[in-house]
């Protein structure tokens, strides 16, 4: 969005999504909860991940199955907002409630968090 600003590129961003884990991506947030992954709180208990197995998992899935691809915009925000409205994109929760599935999902990772909150912090 025009009035977010990253400190990380595009580059770095992807990676993480790839690399990372679902406490700094809710890519892979989204993901594992479709996929039947279980997160749990890890930490000081705020963040919340798959654990190293899920984690490592989501990683292969991803690897086998998700693709990326961009085009360099001036003002890419103005495209986002324009394909969120033009596409069905049930993944992108972020200006999309009237994507069909957006309700369902935002249920599915709320009830994921909740069952998180309700076990103990993993190590």
């Amino acid at each position: 969005m025009a009035n977010r600003t990253s400190a990380q590129n595009l580059r770095k961003r992807v990676r993480y999504h790839y690399r990372g884990n679902a406490a700094g991506s809710t890519l892979r947030l989204t993901l594992g909860c479709l996929l039947g992954l279980e997160p749990r709180r890890v930490g000081s208990g705020k963040q919340m991940t798959f654990g190293k197995a899920g984690e490592a998992t989501l990683s292969q899935w991803m690897a086998g199955n998700a693709r990326v691809c961009w085009i360099e915009q001036d003002k890419p925000w103005e495209l986002e907002s324009q394909l969120i409205s033009q596409l069905d994109l049930p993944l992108d929760l972020d200006q999309n409630r009237h994507n069909a599935y957006h309700s369902r999902l935002k249920e599915l990772r709320a009830q994921a968090r909740q069952r998180a909150r309700e076990l103990s912090i993993s190590s």
